[in-house]
């Protein structure tokens, strides 16, 4: 099933990875709050937040919530690049994104939302 993921989302377009990670993540809204306390459009976890957000930073912001994210994915495709010797594919991307732990072999639902994802990277 992997497989097939990855034949869908060859191609790499990091500027629409965020468009549909925010798209698919709360719709686009600035003030979602997930079941598990996780904020803004990206559904960034509070301990991600803590860690990768200034003082000053308002997750309600969208420009603030997408500095956070990428600062958070910067080091987890770094660390993959570093293991893998290639950056993430999309639905790579979004595994480490949703579940950094299941990359090397994500759950039936982690795989699905990562197959929603690429279809809307890929649709844009």
């Amino acid at each position: 099933m992997a497989g097939l993921v990855l034949a869908l989302c060859l191609p790499l377009q990091a500027r629409d990875r965020w468009s549909a990670l925010s798209q698919l993540e709360s719709g686009d809204n600035d003030r979602a709050v997930g079941a598990a306390g996780e904020i803004s459009r990206y559904q960034i976890k509070p301990e991600v937040w803590q860690r990768f957000a200034s003082a000053d930073a308002d997750w309600t912001n969208s420009d603030h919530a997408l500095s956070v994210a990428r600062r958070a994915m910067q080091e987890r495709c770094a660390a993959f690049e570093r293991k893998m010797h290639r950056p993430p594919a999309d639905w790579e991307f979004y595994v480490l994104w949703n579940a950094p732990a299941q990359v090397q072999r994500p759950s039936k639902v982690v795989l699905e939302r990562a197959e929603r994802f690429c279809n809307l990277v890929n649709s844009r």
